[in-house]
């Protein structure tokens, strides 16, 4: 696992990012979106992944393009500090209470991106960020970093809370997945894809 720089400039966003899978929490976040930077920062803290982000978007528009566009960054850094993925655990899962919310979170670090919430739409905004903002954002991550994903809200009423408590149940999950358990590649198929 090493330290893995990607930048991505379109007509709409400018990002750097920095991720190092091996960190302490570390984190330096500037989106222009607040909510999007307290997720972040949520996620590098409780995964241990040392994270920085730059972007500057069309956010007078929407936050859309800036945070699918950070997604696809993310996951893209995610997949090459991989590596070919010997050794690591490849599975795990993680739940996650904060308050009156419940998640749980499913991982598979397999080569096959997949995305799957439940339930799939909660009717509840916060004044710039939404829950479809946050699905969007999570199954760009999955589709450039080549994972299989299943998060499951159990309970909840707060968004911020269900969007918070989902975060962090994801980066333990996927802290646990990226583990170091002996130099077998863990796949009855020779190679990830």
């Amino acid at each position: 696992m090493r330290k893995v720089k990607i930048e991505r400039k379109t007509k709409e966003v400018e990002i750097k990012l920095v991720l190092s899978l091996k960190g302490k929490g570390n984190c330096k976040i500037d989106t222009g979106v607040g909510f999007l930077n307290h997720l972040l920062s949520s996620f590098s803290l409780h995964g241990r992944f040392d994270l920085e982000v730059k972007a500057r978007g069309d956010i007078e528009v929407d936050v859309h393009h800036t945070n699918e566009d950070i997604g696809i960054c993310l996951g893209r850094a995610f997949f090459e500090a991989l590596g070919d993925k010997r050794g690591i655990k490849r599975f795990s899962h993680s739940f996650i209470c904060m308050d009156e919310t419940l998640t749980r979170c499913v991982v598979d670090l397999g080569g096959r991106p997949f995305f799957k919430i439940k339930p799939k739409n909660i009717r509840v905004y916060k004044a710039t960020y939404s829950f479809l903002h946050f699905k969007q954002f999570w199954k760009a991550f999955t589709d450039n970093a080549k994972i299989a994903l299943h998060l499951d809200i159990l309970e909840g009423e707060d968004l911020h809370h269900i969007l918070e408590a989902s975060t962090k149940a994801i980066a333990l999950a996927l802290k646990e997945a990226i583990k170091k358990e002996d130099s077998i590649l863990p796949t009855t198929k020779a190679k990830f894809d």
